[in-house]
């Protein structure tokens, strides 16, 4: 009856093998983060209404048990350009909001996303960590970074430090 269709599938260029639009999640992602960089915290009692009237009681304390306060985080020391490098070099200290632990490129390095700095974009900063630099544990959202080296530019064309000193702290609690 009808003639039967085939699927025909859509090629792409030789030189790339991935459609065009795998290309523009890196591109899509920084806006992402820069959005997700620049809210404000809004009050956590502003957005519960009142449901009740009564006064707020304190805990009932049993006396058996006690807990501790959480103890502080351990201190993170800023690090700080070399002096013959001075020039050249950034050092910045942030929190963590994303890494990327496995490399496109495969050179094991490591690439943490940290807030403030303006480096990369306003109030974020990407760190490069080099293989013989990088943790033995990976940092985690949250988590205190600080790193120092000069600033390059990444494979897209974004601003980053290629760090030659970097420390990382877990984040308190």
């Amino acid at each position: 009856m009808f003639p039967r269709q085939t699927k025909s599938r859509r090629t792409y260029p030789a030189s790339r093998n991935t459609p065009p639009w795998r290309h523009v999640r890196g591109a899509l992602l920084l806006p992402a983060v820069l959005l997700a960089g620049c809210g404000a915290a809004a009050s956590p009692t502003a957005s519960r209404p009142s449901t009740t009237s009564r006064a707020p009681t304190a805990p009932r304390s049993t006396g058996r048990l006690t807990t501790r306060a959480p103890d502080p985080p351990a201190p993170l020391e800023p690090a700080r350009c070399p002096a013959a490098d001075s020039a050249a070099c950034t050092a910045h200290t942030g929190r963590v909001l994303a890494i990327e632990s496995v490399d496109a490129d495969g050179d094991g390095d490591l690439h943490v996303i940290a807030t403030g700095g303006s480096i990369t974009a306003p109030g974020i900063t990407v760190f490069d960590v080099s293989r013989r630099l990088r943790p033995a544990r990976d940092p985690r959202p949250g988590d205190r970074v600080t790193g120092a080296g000069p600033v390059y530019r990444g494979s897209f064309r974004q601003r980053q430090i290629e760090v030659t000193t970097f420390r990382a702290a877990p984040a308190a609690g």
